[in-house]
Formats: structure tokens, sequence, C-alpha cells
């Protein structure tokens, strides 16, 4: 998306990232708001956006009644919008006001701001999304997670992803200053309302960072040790880095990313942790030496995320799940070759798909039979998370009444 001169609010850039995702299939992730923009705007038009697309088929359900015919899609991204923020609680006639305007402002939406007005004006206050229906995972995941888990707990992740998650942050070991939030039964902090999370205390100083509880419960059930060679495989965003770091191993983390490992090199500075940064594939590359450990965060669809990332039911197809699931194994019996021996491995999946966890686990068992899993053993962990394979299912609608986890595969496997 690219700025021109012209001054965009927060709003027009929250419709801009609609229009890209749900008109251009692009990731939020991949989009950046237009320059020009100050940090806090920045926030909020991603956060617009976000709130728009967790919400989006109970918004469409209010705007529907109200429309002979669907508008072009800037013009119903403008609604959709303005649903959302009302349901939020901003003042409806605001909204409608900078709804209007920001419709006028478009050469090719500006003779639709009268519908705008109207339909807006007829939206009912309060809105009400909370007591429709939860919005409904894609078909592609959907009909593997009922047959996995039966249509009451997919209905409980679902209602879970309708919800704006909490931040969960992974306090550094003797961290003076945190920021206050629900102490965890893993160790994660979770903050309800966070703000800007680099206004918190202990951000600067690098007391913390960010880091789902799902996430940070891999590297806990790896339990590295002080003095350990601990190589982290597909390292990026780089949360589990610090944690190995933090726990006093010698840390190498590779990944393929060089802009997003030069994210984790800042991490790392802000924290005053210190980790082997090695760009490169992980298919190719070869270590000077074997490992104590090693973490294994695999590429997969991420769909354990749609909580944080509400805009992947829209962009992603279940196409690329096959050469997903190829690529984990190719990686994990890479990685295995790795292992001193007794050393051990974690194999993780930020994916709620059998295919991409016990599925997976189950295949590498049969070409490794000489593999060992070593069941969860930990205070905070629910023995119903357990598959019978003994690895770590864990799933959104889990701590639910707090907000909820990410999606996750976790086994911990043990060479001979």
């Amino acid at each position: 998306m690219k700025a021109g001169t012209e001054t965009v609010s927060a709003r027009e850039a929250a419709v801009g990232l609609l229009n890209a995702v749900l008109g251009d299939g692009q990731m939020l992730s991949q989009l950046s708001p237009p320059d020009g923009l100050s940090g806090p705007d920045r926030a909020r038009a991603e956060r617009l956006a976000g709130q728009v697309l967790r919400q989006l088929e109970r918004i469409d359900r209010v705007l529907k009644p109200l429309l002979r015919k669907a508008p072009p899609l800037a013009v119903l991204n403008i609604l959709r919008l303005a649903v959302a923020e009302i349901d939020g609680g901003a003042a409806p006639y605001g909204v409608v006001n900078e709804a209007v305007a920001l419709t006028r402002k478009g050469r090719r939406t500006q003779h639709l701001s009268g519908l705008v007005n109207a339909v807006l004006r007829a939206v009912p206050d309060p809105v009400g999304l909370a007591a429709l229906p939860a919005p409904l995972m894609p078909r592609w995941l959907r009909q593997p997670l009922v047959h996995a888990h039966g249509r009451e707990v997919v209905a409980a992740i679902e209602a879970v992803q309708a919800q704006t998650p909490p931040v969960d942050v992974t306090p550094k070991a003797g961290a003076v200053t945190v920021p206050e939030g629900i102490a965890l039964p893993s160790g994660s902090i979770r903050l309800a309302a966070p703000g800007q999370i680099t206004h918190l205390p202990g951000y600067d100083t690098g007391d913390w960072w960010v880091q789902d509880a799902a996430a940070a419960m891999a590297v806990r059930l790896l339990a590295p040790q002080t003095g350990e060679d601990v190589l982290d495989l597909c390292a990026a965003p780089g949360g589990k880095t610090l944690q190995l770091a933090d726990a006093g191993a010698t840390v190498t983390a590779l990944d393929i990313s060089a802009p997003r490992m030069a994210r984790v090199q800042e991490n790392l500075t802000r924290t005053g942790l210190g980790a082997r940064l090695l760009v490169g594939d992980a298919l190719h590359w070869q270590p000077e030496a074997a490992f104590d450990a090693i973490l294994l965060d695999a590429p997969c669809s991420a769909s354990g995320t749609l909580r944080r990332h509400p805009d992947l039911p829209f962009v992603k197809d279940g196409s690329e799940i096959d050469g997903l699931v190829a690529l984990q194994a190719a990686l994990l019996d890479r990685a295995l070759g790795w292992l001193k021996p007794g050393g051990r491995l974690v194999f993780c999946t930020c994916s709620l798909l059998p295919a991409e966890g016990e599925d997976q686990l189950a295949r590498a068992l049969v070409r490794h039979p000489s593999l060992t899993v070593q069941r969860p053993d930990a205070p905070w962990i629910d023995p119903a998370w357990i598959t019978p394979q003994g690895g770590l299912r864990l799933r959104p609608d889990l701590w639910g009444n707090t907000g909820g986890m990410d999606g996750f595969f976790i086994a911990v496997l043990r060479a001979p």
C-alpha cells in the first residue's frame, strides 16, 4: 500500500487493509498501512481491520437485510468497519459521519455516500454482534476438526476465535519489571487490554517479550539446561530463541528469512540475551557438530493462530497442506540426524490439523522406530491435553474462560 500526499486516517487505512485481504487475497502480515500514520494510528488501523475480519460473518448478517444488493467491495468494507465500530461502543453519529466522508473521498465510491448514510442509520444500536452465532471456520479446516474432536469442541474453538485475544508475555528470568496481568499456570503473564506494547513497563529494559502462552510451552517441555548446545530450527519470530537463551543454553538459531532474523536480533539486543543467528535453508544447511537438544517449530498452516490472525480464513484454502506436511517430515528427518545420542527434539506446529500434528508424529515413529516419545510432565498440563501417543494437543478453547490459547501440537522425542 503506497502512501499519497493526502492525509490518511486510521479508518481509511483499515479499509485499505480490508480491501487488500478480501479483494486481493493478501495477508495482513505482508501489508503496511500508508506512511505518515503515527504509531498509534497504525496500530489502530490494524486493530480495526482485525476486528472486522474476526466478526465478518456476524457483521454481514446485520448488513444483509439493509442492502438490496451488495455494493462494491470498497463501500461494503466501509460499512463493515462502521458496524464493527458501533458494536465496539463508538458513538453512532460520529461513525456514520466518518463513513460517509470516507465514501465521498473515493472517486469510485462517492456516488454511494447516500447509500452508506441510509444503511448505517438503520443499523441497530446496540448492534449485538456477540449474540449472533460465532463465525464458522472454513470448510477445509472445520471438517477435519469436527472429525477429530466433535462439533461441540469445534463450536467452542470458534467462540474463542470470535473474541479479541489477550496478549501474553514471557518474563525473563529475574525480571525486575513486568506488566500487571494474570499469571497463567505455565508461567506466562496474560494482559487483557495492554494498549501500545512498547509503552508498557519493562519493555525498554528487556524484562519480557510477547509470546502466546501455548507457544511458550514448547521450550518449557524441551527443558534446556545451562550450557547445553541447542538448535532452534525455523527460529523466527524468535520468542523461543529468547526462551532458550534465557535458560542459559548455547543457542544456534536458524531461519530462511533474513528480515525476520533481523527482528530476532533486535529482541535479543533489547533483552540482553545472546544467540548465534544464521540465515539459511534447513533442507540444505549442515551443522558442524551435533546438538544436545533441538527445537523444530516447523512451517505449517498456522491454523491454530486464527484468533490472532483472522485474515487466514480469507486468504488460505487448504491447498498448501500436503506440501507443508511433506516439508515438516523432511525437516524432522534432517533434524533427528543432528542430535547427539540420547538427545531430545521437540517437534511442534501451530496447527489444529491432525495431519500436521498427531498424524505427522505417527509417521515419524514408523520411519524412526528407535525414537521414543517423552510424555509431557508439568504441573500446568491437564492430562486430557495429552494424546494417546504422548504428544500435547493444545486448542484455542483451552483456558477459554481467560481468553484461550493458540492451537499447537507439541511432541518431545528422544534419540536412542
